[in-house]
């Protein structure tokens, strides 16, 4: 075990340096040129998602009024009537497990915990007149998944996108297009993009992101 936490964080240090040496290396052909300050790219982290863990506080204040305005932190219409916090968690942790499905598995292990700010979906009125965003907010930390340490600050992200209003939402619905499948999909994309994200961290934190105790 220890052998292999080796390799790991030695694994992890060459990614870094030769992300950095590579940015930081000047062509000796064209010394007599003006020198540009190098720009310097840490290289992406290879993660492991072993874990998935969504959390929406019950102190999201739900809206069921039927206006073209969201007034609550949880608008969810398409569901039946029930726990709408519940019916949020589920979304988010079917989505974001659609999302880390579609990556390449990594060699450093963690759990990713979500913990959702807003979720904002059309009401009726919105939905089949003018249309509107559909927004959601949420934080996102990574986690040793043995020892629970998180791996930085939670990191705030923003989904916002343009939602079917009208014929166009009635449309969309007949051919399967819901406002669940097209919130879903993105954040299964939006999901992706942040865990592919390179990581700006010295060589000593992105060995620690190997450790398991």
């Amino acid at each position: 075990m220890e052998e292999d936490m080796s390799k790991l964080k030695l694994m992890a240090a060459m990614m870094l340096g030769f992300g950095l040496s590579a940015c930081g290396s000047v062509d000796t052909a064209t010394r007599n040129a003006p020198l540009e300050a190098p720009v310097l790219r840490a290289a992406p982290i290879s993660l492991d998602v072993q874990q998935i863990r969504v959390t929406v506080p019950k102190s999201l204040k739900v809206s069921e009024a039927n206006s073209y305005y969201p007034m609550g932190d949880i608008v969810w219409r398409e569901d039946a009537p029930g726990d709408r916090h519940a019916q949020v968690k589920t979304i988010m942790e079917e989505a974001l497990a659609t999302g880390v499905a579609g990556l390449q598995p990594g060699t450093i292990p963690v759990a990713l915990d979500v913990e959702v700010t807003r979720f904002h979906a059309l009401s009726e009125k919105a939905r089949y007149t003018v249309g509107g965003m559909h927004t959601i907010h949420f934080a996102m930390t990574l986690r040793n998944p043995v020892t629970g340490e998180a791996y930085g600050a939670p990191k705030p992200v923003t989904v916002s996108f343009k939602a079917f209003g009208g014929s166009a939402a009635v449309a969309a619905e007949q051919r399967g297009i819901t406002q669940k499948v097209r919130i879903s999909e993105r954040l299964a994309s939006v999901i992706q993009t942040e865990l592919g994200m390179p990581v700006r961290t010295d060589a000593d934190q992105v060995a620690a992101l190997s450790v398991t105790e």
